[in-house]
């Protein structure tokens, strides 16, 4: 059986260094987004002024934008859980989220076996 670290538990496998480490990947994700959403809005501005925007180039542009401000929302929604204290808790089973999976994916909500569920049923 499985030994999974409950909410509670969470804080013996992150250290502080480790939560530093991953709020700063945040803070880099957060800045990189928002400058990535400031770029294109102001790039289609451009482009009509020029008269080249396509149906085509303003769909991929629509597609960018909504898919930075959902990472973004993501990052920010890590963040406050971080300042709230419930970060590294999967959203599902609040089993702790593997430290492993928080590197890579620091804004993860889910572990990864409820992630796995998660995109099972979509």
């Amino acid at each position: 059986m499985v030994n999974h670290q409950t909410v509670g538990d969470r804080a013996a496998h992150l250290s502080p260094e480790d939560l530093a480490a991953l709020r700063e990947n945040l803070h880099e994700q957060r800045l990189f987004r928002q400058d990535q959403l400031r770029r294109i809005a102001a790039a289609p501005r451009a482009e009509e002024l020029l008269g080249r925007r396509s149906a085509a180039q303003a769909e991929v542009q629509v597609k960018l934008a909504a898919s930075a401000r959902m990472v973004l929302a993501d990052v920010e929604a890590a963040l406050q859980r971080m300042a709230d204290g419930s970060y590294g808790a999967c959203h599902l089973c609040r089993r702790a989220v593997e430290p492993e999976r928080l590197t890579i994916v620091p804004q993860a909500r889910y572990c990864a076996r409820c992630q796995q569920v998660r995109e099972a049923g979509r």
